[in-house]
């Protein structure tokens, strides 16, 4: 039998060779295993990532954005590992796992989500005759790109959700920067609804209707149409009866004295729907109402077909048109009356403004621009001006 006998240093050189490969080789299947794991994860969060988009539960699709995003970070961070440690020489090719692909597609998911709806704040919100400013606040303000305004016309509470529905009646004011915005040429003493949207890159959503309307036009009294014996205030909002000429003057007559001591307003009114005030201050001989640029200059309001008017001597009330009196009753202390044109729709309304008691209605098809007109034969009348419709006698409410 022959038996080879090796050099004792070439033995033990084989068999440190043998152990070293093995070593590596278990440290090779170690991280084989190890990238497999990952490879598996990896496919776990992409499905989890993929099935959290479908997820329309606004709370719970951000803390499952959430638990995503920290198991991504922490996949970022330990991505060294998938890098083997050994180097194989000339036995194995060296390689490094590349999941450069598979990061960037987690990277990239987008958890971005529409804004939460906008509030209208309506008690911040301003009107003039033709205006309204709107304001709204956002809980999402930093993730809004722009706010879309839409309004129309309201018609009435249970038309609400229809015209909420179309967009065909709306006005869309788009691509505003700020929470607040100006609408101009509006219908005077009107009522719109209001909607604001708020818009990013993932969707928009809409504030609840807000309900906001517009004042009256303003006036002044016009100081040249003024009868030589009254007194218009420096501010153009009182007459006043010169009490001293009076005296040397004939007492009128119960409506239908010798010239009309009046004074106009200084607009002409052909459309929408106005509302004003007038204080009396202690007089008992006047007359409030409207007429036509055509009417007499001379007579007293509502003595002719041109002219509507509520009036008072002393102790007697009546309304008068075309020189036909009605007679009314109103609260013995009325120091406020209140006039409502709705010039569209004809009518010619008088109230208490105190309390908010109606006292008469013309109805007539209006055919030209009326003017306020005013007739005092003894101390002053106070115009007030320019107001909202008050809310009890907003007919809209009852509109189809």
């Amino acid at each position: 039998m022959n038996i080879l006998l090796l050099p004792w240093g070439l033995s033990f050189g084989l068999c440190l060779g043998s152990s070293i490969e093995v070593i590596r080789l278990r440290k090779l299947a170690q991280q084989i295993a190890n990238c497999k794991q990952c490879l598996e994860r990896s496919a776990s969060l992409i499905s989890q990532a993929e099935h959290s988009l479908k997820e329309n539960d606004h709370a719970r699709f951000l803390q499952t954005a959430k638990n995503i995003t920290e198991r991504v970070s922490m996949a970022t961070a330990s991505s060294q590992v998938l890098i083997p440690e050994i180097n194989l020489n000339d036995t194995f090719d060296t390689f490094a796992l590349d999941f450069s692909r598979e990061k960037k597609l987690l990277e990239c998911l987008d958890y971005l989500t529409a804004p939460n709806p906008p509030a209208i704040r309506e008690e911040l919100c301003t009107a003039s005759y033709d205006t309204i400013t709107v304001h709204w606040t956002s809980e999402d303000e930093f993730s809004v790109v722009s706010y879309e305004l839409q309004y129309t016309i309201f018609t009435g509470q249970a038309n609400v959700v229809s015209l909420c529905n179309s967009a065909d009646s709306w006005m869309i004011v788009p691509n505003i920067k700020q929470n607040h915005y100006t609408v101009h040429g509006l219908q005077s003493g009107t009522k719109y609804i209001f909607t604001v949207k708020a818009i990013n890159q993932a969707g928009s959503r809409s504030s609840e209707p807000g309900k906001l309307k517009t004042n009256s036009q303003p006036f002044r009294l016009d100081p040249k149409s003024a009868h030589r014996k009254l007194k218009v205030s420096h501010d153009n909002l009182t007459v006043e009866r010169d009490e001293s000429s009076s005296k040397k003057s004939h007492a009128p007559e119960r409506f239908a004295g010798q010239g009309s001591y009046g004074v106009a307003g200084n607009v002409f009114i052909d459309s929408g729907r106005h509302y004003w005030e007038v204080v009396t201050s202690g007089s008992t001989w006047y007359a409030i109402g409207l007429a036509y640029r055509s009417a007499p200059k001379h007579e007293w309001i509502g003595k002719n077909a041109a002219s509507w008017a509520l009036c008072r001597c002393h102790n007697h009330w009546a309304v008068r048109h075309d020189g036909k009196e009605t007679p009314i009753a109103p609260a013995p202390h009325l120091r406020r009356v209140g006039v409502l044109l709705d010039y569209d729709n004809g009518s010619i309304a008088f109230y208490d403004a105190l309390s908010s008691v109606h006292l008469h209605t013309f109805h007539a098809a209006l055919a030209q621009p009326v003017c306020p007109t005013f007739t005092v034969w003894n101390k002053c009348l106070t115009i007030v001006t320019g107001l909202p419709i008050p809310d009890h006698l907003d007919c809209t409410e009852q509109r189809p």
